[in-house]
């Protein structure tokens, strides 16, 4: 995985600011979030994988995973760009055996602050270096090294993980891998009275990352994100190949199981499932092309082999068909999830009711792939590893 770039190309001026739309009340949501993915020596088919969330909302209340966040005081924003705000960091660990969840939930009061502000040591020039700092006795940071060379990340887990077996520190720096997929791509859309969203992300870095002192070398994914709407049923998921290509796919969609009010898989009314609009892109590095699908078709089904995967609360994990395509080239997948991590998310709304999301995060195992253009034909023996992570949300939050 040699990298052919210096620094992470794009407009990344907005990376530290979440003053870019203005806020609605129960609906505006921020987040930086970071995917990091290893390879397992002990399983070569699968990755170990690390999730990191730095997150607020613009809420009176909601419900994490049990715990009760109330905000208090809203976010602040000095005349210089720097914001302090109230929030929470999560994440998870899959070592490649066990689920480790949360590794972290912690809530706190966070700064973000570019390197133009005065708090920032150095003078610089506001293209995208910076970092989010919560204000905990340990460094829970995401930053952008000068000159856009690199992240960081740096998190210590919760006593209660550490009780149940998982490592005590974490340290990643991610760096630019090739072309298109570590190039920041940009989306900003208003729908009406204000909601819509507003998206920066980097589909694949290297990355290097430190676990208790041990050194591993894996891939990265990055996004920071700003939501302002309700939060309907999705499936996305994401794949990273040994030779750099990148794979995704989107199915935003309508389903019986936007009134599930808990975080409990394979529901009798879970029947049907109406894409509203579906995506997704391929960049291929072996063909040095960029593949835009607007076309995607996921279809989620329980397997009923005897040797089948569970999660930590003996539920079946899913296996997953996806089929994306244009015109002119397509790709079909067949995944399964080797593990479950749950985020669930209950939020008080008007007249005493109370909106709940239940939000699924996946570790691939990759069983076949078919990517074809004309005579043009990839499939899973054209690489050494693929790796990936599939999300699966249901329930409505707003």
């Amino acid at each position: 995985m040699e990298s052919s770039e210096q620094n992470f190309k794009g407009d990344f001026s907005s990376l530290w600011r979440l003053d870019v739309m203005p806020p609605i009340r129960r609906l505006s949501w921020w987040w930086w979030w970071a995917l990091i993915l290893v390879p397992d020596p002990e399983n070569p088919s699968r990755s170990k994988q690390l999730m990191v969330l730095w997150s607020t909302k613009d809420t009176p209340a909601i419900r994490v995973s049990g715990h009760w966040w109330k905000p208090g005081k809203k976010m602040l924003v000095d005349e210089e760009g720097g914001h302090v705000l109230p929030g929470m960091v999560c994440a998870w660990w899959y070592d490649g055996e066990d689920m480790h969840e949360p590794l972290v939930m912690r809530e706190c009061r966070m700064a973000s602050i570019p390197d133009t502000h005065s708090l920032w040591p150095g003078r610089g020039d506001g293209k995208g270096a910076g970092a989010v700092v919560p204000l905990t006795s340990e460094d829970m940071s995401l930053g952008m090294s000068p000159g856009n060379e690199s992240f960081w990340i740096n998190l210590t887990s919760d006593p209660e993980a550490r009780s149940r077996g998982a490592p005590k520190t974490f340290e990643a720096e991610l760096t630019p891998w090739w072309g298109p997929p570590s190039e920041l791509t940009y989306r900003n859309n208003v729908y009406f009275l204000g909601m819509g969203y507003d998206i920066l992300r980097l589909q694949a870095t290297k990355c290097k990352l430190v676990v208790d002192g041990e050194e591993m070398e894996g891939t990265g994914y990055f996004q920071k994100v700003t939501v302002q709407a309700p939060s309907f049923p999705w499936f996305w998921g994401m794949l990273h190949f040994d030779d750099g290509s990148y794979l995704d796919w989107f199915m935003p969609h309508v389903s019986p199981m936007w009134t599930v009010t808990d975080e409990t898989p394979w529901r009798l009314r879970d029947v049907f499932r109406t894409p509203n609009i579906g995506t997704g892109v391929f960049h291929d590095r072996k063909g040095g092309k960029t593949h835009n699908f607007d076309n995607c078709e996921v279809k989620l089904s329980m397997p009923t082999e005897k040797d089948a995967l569970l999660d930590d609360d003996g539920n079946i994990l899913p296996r997953f068909n996806i089929r994306v395509w244009n015109d002119e080239s397509s790709a079909t997948i067949q995944v399964r999830a080797v593990s479950r991590a749950k985020w669930v998310f209950d939020q008080p709304t008007r007249a005493s009711w109370v909106s709940h999301l239940t939000y699924n995060e996946y570790p691939l195992e990759v069983e076949s792939i078919r990517f074809e253009q004309g005579s043009d034909l990839r499939t899973l023996e054209d690489y050494g590893w693929i790796h990936g992570n599939a999300e699966h949300a249901w329930g409505v939050l707003h």
